[in-house]
Formats: C-alpha cells, sequence, structure tokens
C-alpha cells in the first residue's frame, strides 16, 4: 500500500462517518471488507455514493428505496445482505 492509498483510506474512513452510528456502521463495514478487494468501477462508485445524503443512503440501505444507479445498488445490496437488512 502506497502513502496515496493509505491517505484515500483515511478520507474514506472520515467520509463514511455521518450522523448515526448505524450508517457508520454500514458504510464503514464495506469500506473495511469490500473496498479492498473491490475492482475500481465499484471504488469509484462507493466514493460517489459518500457524496449523497445521509437519508437518501439510509433509505436505500433500509429498503425503503432504491438509488438510480445500479452501482450503488449493488454496493447497497452487499451491505443488506451482509447485514441481513
Amino acid at each position: 500500500m502506497t502513502a496515496d492509498d493509505d491517505a484515500r483510506l483515511r478520507r474514506l474512513r472520515w467520509r463514511c462517518r455521518r450522523g448515526t452510528k448505524e450508517l457508520d456502521a454500514l458504510l464503514g463495514w464495506w469500506l473495511a471488507q469490500r473496498y479492498a478487494s473491490a475492482d475500481a468501477d465499484a471504488r469509484a462508485a462507493f466514493e460517489t455514493l459518500l457524496e449523497r445524503q445521509d437519508p437518501d443512503v439510509w433509505d436505500w440501505l433500509m429498503g425503503h428505496a432504491r438509488p438510480d444507479d445500479p452501482r450503488w445498488q449493488a454496493i447497497v445490496d452487499e451491505i443488506r445482505a451482509h447485514h441481513r437488512l
């Protein structure tokens, strides 16, 4: 891992810190468990997903709505499946 990779992970960890512990944990899980093995497209999708507002992300993760981007939906599906949501 390069210094740039380490800095990017630190920034992403910070961006995973949201308004609730639950949302922090769900997004933080994907970063910790899936990000390193994800392809470049999935990594980019995760980074853009983090730009969305908390209520939108929460609704997607709770199954109340679906994101428009199928790449985001794939991440949401992984998180929901792992946490049995």
